[in-house]
């Protein structure tokens, strides 16, 4: 059973480290580097909302979800300029004013959300990003190997889910990956858009 103070601890220590004037955009100035101006972005396990708040104040139109009811509840009051939803990664579907299937330029899952996935979530969290997607979009992920999902793994869920890996780094900053490294940074598109 998860620590009931687990989710305030955890948007309390990212407010702590903001507040202390610690770099928390990292990740949110890797994917404004990717993206047009103005571009959709769906910031997948999106905690207290910091990734989707620094692009929607960067001019992109982001939206968040996190399985967590407090983190998005945090995320929609500090960043009023995104909109956050509670959705479970394993079975979420978005849609539009319209009815139809939400589709986003960028898909983005920071702070190792990959690997808090339970091992019979994460096909399918990978088949709903690759729904969610269009012919010219991106997936961006970044996880710590160690925490039991390796790249051949993450590969190959990634390909059995309709998604091609293009590029693979070491880190946020784009430095070369290195195959018994880490960490890896993945940009993903849809198989069929290659």
């Amino acid at each position: 059973m998860q620590d009931p103070t687990h989710s305030t601890r955890y948007a309390e220590r990212w407010e702590r480290m903001e507040t202390e004037g610690k770099d928390i955009d990292g990740e949110g100035r890797a994917i404004d580097a990717l993206a047009d101006r103005g571009s959709t972005i769906l910031d997948a396990g999106s905690g207290n909302g910091r990734l989707a708040g620094y692009l929607a104040r960067a001019g992109h139109k982001t939206m968040g979800v996190d399985l967590d009811p407090y983190l998005v509840e945090v995320a929609n009051s500090k960043y009023p300029e995104a909109h956050f939803e509670v959705a479970d990664l394993a079975d979420f579907a978005l849609y539009d004013d319209a009815g139809e299937l939400q589709t986003f330029d960028i898909l983005v899952a920071a702070g190792n959300v990959q690997t808090f996935l339970a091992d019979w979530e994460r096909l399918p969290a990978l088949e709903n990003i690759a729904k969610h997607m269009h012919a010219s979009s991106r997936y961006v992920t970044g996880f710590q190997l160690a925490r039991g999902y390796s790249n051949q793994q993450f590969t190959n869920d990634a390909e059995a889910a309709g998604l091609e890996v293009v590029q693979r780094f070491g880190t946020w900053q784009f430095e070369p990956f290195v195959e018994d490294g880490e960490f890896l940074l993945a940009v993903l598109c849809l198989k069929s858009s290659r």
